[in-house]
């Protein structure tokens, strides 16, 4: 996959512009060149449970953003218990990726409803004073309080995440 060399600049105009009109102070930070959640957070000097990663499913049908910690993963019959779905799986990327036009592949924002979803959110994220996550690319973040981030995008929150086990 050939990943463009500014796709971001959209997603992050669009963020930027949004927030300032909703009054929210921010910081942008560039970074080198990581795919995992994990490696941007470490890059970051971000603990994991602070780092804000987004997956994509579809539930019963209707493609939904689930926002996560890096340091965890979706457990699906956690969130399929919190959604009552009755079915519920990941999305493929050729699903969503028209959806996310403006950014790399992988590296969505979790701004579910400018994009037109919902956002089902772990509440280990809502312990943080502040979340850190990607901003449309593969080498941009944005950290933001996580007051600011409930009162703008009101994710519902759910108990999602496991802690992946080391073998």
């Amino acid at each position: 996959m050939r990943y463009a060399e500014v796709p971001d600049v959209k997603c992050r105009e669009r963020i930027e512009t949004y927030l300032r009109q909703g009054g929210v102070e921010f910081d942008v930070r560039e970074h080198p060149l990581a795919f995992t959640a994990q490696e941007v957070a470490g890059s970051e000097h971000v603990k994991g449970r602070a780092f804000a990663k987004v997956v994509m499913v579809v539930a019963d049908g209707e493609m939904r953003m689930i926002v996560l910690p890096a340091s965890e993963k979706l457990s699906f019959e956690r969130l399929t218990r919190a959604i009552r779905a009755k079915n519920v799986r990941l999305a493929s990327e050729d699903e969503f990726a028209g959806r996310f036009a403006d950014c790399d592949p992988g590296a969505m924002p979790p701004f579910g409803h400018l994009y037109g979803l919902s956002v089902v959110m772990d509440d280990t994220l809502a312990t943080n004073e502040r979340i850190v996550f990607r901003l449309g690319s593969h080498t941009t973040t944005m950290t933001m309080r996580y007051d600011d981030f409930q009162r703008i995008e009101k994710p519902r929150l759910a108990d999602l995440g496991v802690a992946p086990i080391a073998v």
